[in-house]
């Protein structure tokens, strides 16, 4: 009998979450209950993606959820180089998150809960082959990480949650009035049919002015998401207030929910809108890529200019996707798994100053280098990750990337405007070297007493570890990921 590995993914963590949620308050049966079960998916992630190998990446399960004459939704789950690579990503950082949070005594069973039930939308966003099981994905992920911040944040946990909820769940509204329209238009008064491959084998058909309209509305939901300026104000709040593994699960996994949609969906679904809106979306990447940047160099708390620095690195992957080319889309895949992975190690690292040190303050902080030496390499690792240092996993992604831009500058005699791209690589690297300059190596400020503080714990570092090494690997022979991406059908073709 064929066991239905797909709904497995779905099905574990669920169980998961419900069986640690009624475990007794104890923190180290809680931890425990969702290692187990996050270990469980992530073996069932990997024989997953051994056994799609010999399948070009590309696997689909559908089970009948209602079948009218008028109305067709079914239970549609499928995953391809793209999806498999996010569902990787999502399983290897639950684990790892719930073995870095060694110390979390509030309600224990009820925060790893909250971290399985995240996995659960996390992965149902990521496998959905129905737009009605996609939105329904996309909301479920809002609950869990609402609840995380509101219960287990910082001060003004409150206001940062209610601002997320409210950001996101606006944007989703919107994009929900174009899925509508959407399977609407494909419908040509026939049965609503909410498939994905029954709107895209309708999409053909679909008129230009159509085609624009509803690629704007959907770019809104998925934008906000990502986030983009304008609209990313709700993510600095959110990060600096949010529990460490809810940061590393919002930005490492969360925000690519917004970068997937706008090429499972937009690119592939309204081709002609993508042409349209092109130049938008380069000058709303280039302002995220930029301003992200420079709003780094002004932060004084160490988390909030990890945040900012999403804004930029998200700016990066938008600008791939722009170039509309295959190889620009498959880089922006990339960039989106290197990012989920470098965040992951800056947002430990910065919970771990919080908890060990009590402040993130980079003006309080100096010379943790001589007292906490292994958290120092930690962070230098994570800098230099992200400034992207050859040999490590972002280096492939923006110079694939740059490289796209270049040529989609080349193509059109604007050539010169490749300087913006540039200038994000020396901010970058301006913003994350003063930093360490001023919290490792500068001087011991009289503000903080680092008289009895202590380097990281062993499933901290086990944690972390993990990362740098995944870091490294991908960095090292990033043809893993590439040769995962090659036989999508827009990256084969690019937006035609």
């Amino acid at each position: 009998m064929d066991i239905p590995m797909l709904p497995l993914l779905l099905i574990v963590p669920l169980i998961g979450a419900i069986v640690t949620l009624f475990m007794k308050k104890d923190k180290k049966h809680s931890r425990y209950a969702a290692i187990i079960f996050s270990a469980v998916t992530l073996v069932i992630t990997l024989y997953f993606i051994y056994d799609l190998w010999s399948a070009d990446l590309v696997s689909s399960e559908s089970y009948k959820w209602v079948d009218t004459s008028f109305l067709k939704i079914g239970f549609d789950v499928g995953v391809d180089g793209m999806s498999m690579l996010m569902i990787m990503l999502t399983s290897v950082l639950v684990l790892l998150v719930s073995v870095f949070t060694d110390s979390e005594s509030d309600r224990p069973n009820s925060f790893f809960a909250l971290i399985l039930a995240m996995e659960v939308g996390l992965m149902g966003v990521y496998m959905a082959q129905d737009y009605f099981l996609f939105y329904i994905f996309w909301e479920v992920t809002l609950i869990p990480m609402f609840f995380l911040i509101s219960g287990w944040g910082g001060p003004r946990r409150h206001y940062a949650a209610i601002k997320f909820f409210i950001y996101t769940h606006v944007a989703s509204l919107v994009m929900l009035i174009g899925i509508f329209a959407l399977v609407t238009e494909a419908a040509a008064g026939g049965a609503l049919d909410f498939s994905f491959a029954s709107v895209k084998a309708a999409s053909a058909g679909f008129a230009p002015l159509f085609q624009t309209v509803m690629f704007g509305l959907l770019f809104f939901g998925f934008a906000v998401k990502m986030p983009l300026v304008p609209f990313h104000t709700w993510l600095p709040d959110a990060h600096v207030e949010a529990p460490t593994a809810g940061s590393v699960l919002l930005a490492a996994v969360m925000l690519k929910m917004g970068s997937y949609g706008i090429i499972r969906i937009c690119l592939d679904v309204l081709p002609e809108g993508a042409k349209d809106w092109q130049n938008i979306m380069i000058v709303l990447a280039i302002v995220a890529i930029l301003y992200g940047a420079y709003a780094c160099i002004a932060q004084k708390d160490l988390k909030k200019m990890v945040a900012f620095s999403s804004i930029s690195h998200m700016g990066m992957v938008l600008l791939g996707i722009a170039t509309l080319s295959g190889e620009g889309i498959q880089f922006a895949i990339f960039m989106m798994f290197a990012h989920g992975l470098i965040t992951s190690v800056l947002f430990m690292v910065c919970g771990i100053a919080g908890h060990n040190i009590g402040t993130r303050e980079i003006p309080l902080l100096g010379g943790l280098a001589g007292k906490m030496p292994i958290f120092a390499a930690f962070m230098m690792f994570g800098f230099l990750a992200s400034l992207g240092l050859p040999g490590l996993v972002g280096f492939p992604a923006e110079f694939g990337i740059i490289m796209s831009y270049f040529e989609y500058l080349q193509s059109i005699d604007l050539l010169w405007l490749v300087v913006f791209a540039l200038m994000s690589l020396l901010l970058t690297a301006g913003y994350y070297l003063w930093a360490a300059q001023r919290t490792l190596f500068g001087r011991e400020t009289e503000k903080v007493d680092l008289s009895k503080v202590h380097d990281v714990s062993r499933s901290e570092a086990l944690a972390l570890g993990v990362v740098c090494a995944l870091i490294a690997l991908f960095g090292l022979m990033p043809s893993i990921v590439m040769n995962m991406l090659a036989n999508m059908p827009i990256i084969l073709t690019g937006v035609v």
